[in-house]
């Protein structure tokens, strides 16, 4: 035997000893049956990749793929993402029964295409990425285990009543960039989102603030819709409510109540690139105010003097603002970033300037 023959056979005996150790980690760590680590890198299909490292995790993404291969049984991550699919039929993932996460973002999979029950039979489902299709409706039945669904760019008109009916451990819905109007989101539609904590509608055609949002919720992200106004009683029913985005809509002083974002809850609150002229009264326990890209010039800085703190966006000039609010400045108790003309300039905690 040469020289380079030993070097070679060396070269694969540490090779399967590697690949001995990655499987014994795994085994370890997650208490899987060596045998049904062995079973599922056996199964891998040929269009996907299944690293020993990650035993439980089957990799088909960009792959031009127009159907979902035979996935192995022991998989609890599958990725599928930027491909060419267009259907997905109850029986494609049938031997998945213990899969957690899917990914389908990027596909062509449309609601006519997505069969009844397809994603229901997904029963130990917790995260379901379906981005960037071709979806009209919310897929409906949905496993009652499912914790994450991310839906934004499709072409979402209505969320079908019952939808998320037992759905007690959803806690994200994203459905952004969609075509979702006033009438689609309703307290009946959402029914059933009993201990939901974000829900992102950005990007739709809203034109008043949704109805319906269960009490639990502490993130709310409405930007870039056509919203003018506010109810006075908006929040009473969401006291949970820590993050408010208001970004781009067309919400004036005229729409906002008084204090309707006098909220204690509130610590983020983001209305730039709307049409006020006056900063809206806010608590005092507020941490970041989004105010750039409005048509603010009230001198008056009731609503923002003796706040501990607080971080605030403004687009002004340092000049319009030393003389909007003068000697106040001195007053402020803000943590402030100012754009000068594009530029950012960066202040700590203001006690004078």
């Amino acid at each position: 035997m040469t020289e380079m023959s030993r070097l070679n056979l060396t070269m694969e005996w540490l090779m399967v000893a590697f690949v001995a150790l990655l499987l014994a980690s795994q085994i370890c760590s997650e208490e899987i049956p060596y045998e049904h680590l062995i079973s599922q890198i056996q199964a891998c299909p040929k269009e996907c990749h299944c690293p020993p490292s990650f035993p439980n995790a089957v990799y088909c993404d960009n792959k031009g793929l127009k159907r979902i291969p035979d996935i192995p049984p022991y998989t609890w991550y599958l990725y599928l993402q930027n491909n060419l699919i267009d259907v997905l039929s109850a029986d494609a993932l049938r031997n998945a029964t213990q899969l957690r996460w899917i990914n389908l973002n990027r596909n062509k999979i449309t609601s006519e295409g997505l069969e009844a029950d397809a994603v229901k039979a997904i029963s130990s489902l917790v995260h379901l990425y379906m981005e960037d299709n071709l979806l009209t409706s919310i897929p409906s039945p949905l496993p009652a285990k499912l914790e994450q669904l991310w839906l934004s760019r499709n072409r979402i008109s209505r969320i079908p009543p019952g939808v998320f009916s037992g759905m007690d451990r959803l806690t994200l819905l994203d459905l952004q960039g969609n075509k979702l109007q006033d009438d689609a989101v309703t307290e009946v539609s959402l029914k059933g989102l009993n201990n939901l904590i974000q829900i992102n509608l950005a990007k739709n055609q809203l034109n008043t603030m949704p109805l319906g949002l269960p009490p639990t919720t502490t993130q709310i992200f409405l930007d870039s819709n056509n919203i003018e106004k506010i109810p006075a009683e908006y929040f009473k029913g969401l006291p949970k409510v820590v993050s408010l985005r208001l970004n781009r809509n067309k919400l004036a002083n005229g729409g906002i109540p008084k204090n309707v974002f006098n909220l204690s809850s509130i610590l983020d609150l983001q209305l730039s690139h709307n049409q006020l002229t006056e900063i809206p009264v806010i608590s005092s326990g507020l941490e970041h105010l989004h105010l750039d890209h409005n048509k603010i010039k009230s001198k008056s800085t009731t609503n923002v003097l003796n706040m501990p703190c607080c971080m605030l966006y403004m687009l002004t000039s340092f000049v319009f603002f030393t003389k909007s609010f003068g000697k106040q400045v001195s007053k402020l108790s803000l943590f402030i970033l100012l754009l000068f003309s594009g530029q950012r300039s960066h202040y700590g905690c203001i006690q004078s300037i």
